[in-house]
């Protein structure tokens, strides 16, 4: 009877034994995380200053852009400054454009106060100005952008979608920006990106849980946008950029009815207006209305007149708005009515309206959607796939 209740547990465990070896060997083959090489991205974290203040805990070490070692160190606390010739760090004077700053500890760098990930580069421009640019791995780079995408309150399933879709878009601009110094900004016009210091546990589990998955049309990375709101129809991409395929072609969205951002009203003098249209290039000696010359399928307007009485001036929408701000006019699904100086805006969505919508995704999550469902819906014809780095 022992025996055989001894035969038993030896084939039970076994079993979990072979189990075990199953689904890690499952995992390596679709995650591969000690077998592939940690893939880098690039993002341009400051730009344009003079100086700036740094520090790294633990063993540091100072090299060229051939890889060549000028320095090494232990706990560096100090200004880095430019000059005419070099960059000036921790009192030494290197006579180079381009620098690059590793630790033993790649979690511990602090720049003005705010903590970063991976290794630095410091680079100078020919006016003496100084530019950071941050080489982090690309989860830890996922990690440092999500936060600040999607709030970490927000549903898993929404937070997964929104993790998938930065890490396409960074691999996408990896693949686009090999010969610049940087692949991403960390602002608005890329992704916003905080660093460790944005790190927030919710966050950081979306993006563990979707490790190394990207969405792919005909087995390539495309760019998968998105925006706050779209306003009841996301965009063509083709409308705005020379982009047209399928997963990008906009589609009636029903999902972000609710979201606080689905309708706006904005009021600006027609003075205001034109100062910054002035400041943005245009030249106009007075504005006297704005119509609308054109929509397209989403409802967004295409093109606007400037009504003036030395020549009216024609802008795309598009341009209008980046002039003007994209906080102020919040996306081109707008009307506009002049009355006596002032120029009234009643609008729908927040932002470019390609792609994802966010606040889609989140009802979408809020409603049982899985975070399969939510990206196929907003990027139709798309295949989910894993990262063979």
């Amino acid at each position: 009877m022992a025996s055989s209740l001894n035969h038993r547990l030896h084939r039970l465990k076994k079993q979990i034994t072979q189990i075990f070896f199953l689904v890690f060997g499952l995992w390596s083959l679709v995650f591969g995380q000690s077998a592939q090489p940690a893939k880098y991205v690039r993002v341009s974290v400051l730009e344009n200053v003079e100086s700036l203040n740094l520090k790294a805990s633990g063993f540091y070490e100072i090299t060229d852009s051939s890889g060549g070692v000028l320095s090494k160190g232990k706990n560096l606390k100090t200004t880095v400054v430019t000059h005419k010739e070099g960059i000036l760090i921790a009192g030494r004077d290197f006579r180079t454009n381009k620098l690059l700053i590793k630790t033993d500890d790649p979690d511990i760098f602090i720049i003005n106060g705010r903590k970063f990930r991976g290794s630095l580069q410091f680079i100078r421009d020919k006016n003496a100005k100084l530019s950071v640019v941050n080489h982090i791995d690309l989860e830890d780079y996922v990690q440092g952008i999500l936060y600040h995408e999607a709030s970490h309150y927000w549903p898993m399933e929404a937070l997964k979608a929104q993790a998938i879709v930065s890490r396409t878009y960074a691999v996408y601009q990896m693949q686009e920006n090999k010969s610049k110094d940087y692949d991403l900004t960390s602002d608005i016009y890329s992704q916003v990106y905080g660093g460790k210091t944005s790190e927030r546990y919710r966050t950081n589990k979306a993006v563990k849980d979707t490790r190394g998955i990207v969405l792919t049309y005909k087995d390539k990375i495309f760019p998968t946008f998105f925006h706050a709101t779209c306003g009841g129809h996301t965009q063509d991409a083709s409308k705005l950029w020379n982009i047209d395929m399928p997963p990008l072609k906009g589609l009636i969205c029903d999902f972000c009815k609710e979201s606080p951002h689905f309708s706006w009203h904005y009021v600006l003098s027609l003075n205001e207006i034109k100062e910054k249209l002035i400041k943005a290039g245009y030249k106009i000696d007075e504005l006297r209305s704005i119509e609308i010359l054109g929509k397209d399928s989403s409802n967004r307007n295409t093109d606007l007149k400037l009504v003036s009485p030395l020549g009216d001036i024609k802008i795309s929408a598009k341009d209008f708005r980046n002039a003007i701000g994209p906080n102020i006019i919040r996306s081109t699904n707008f009307k506009v009515n002049t009355i006596s100086k002032d120029a009234i805006f009643e609008g729908f969505g927040w932002g470019h309206g390609v792609g994802l919508c966010q606040w889609g995704a989140y009802f979408m999550a809020k409603q049982g959607y899985t975070v399969e469902q939510i990206l196929r819906y907003y990027y139709p014809e798309s295949d989910v796939k894993t990262l063979g780095f």
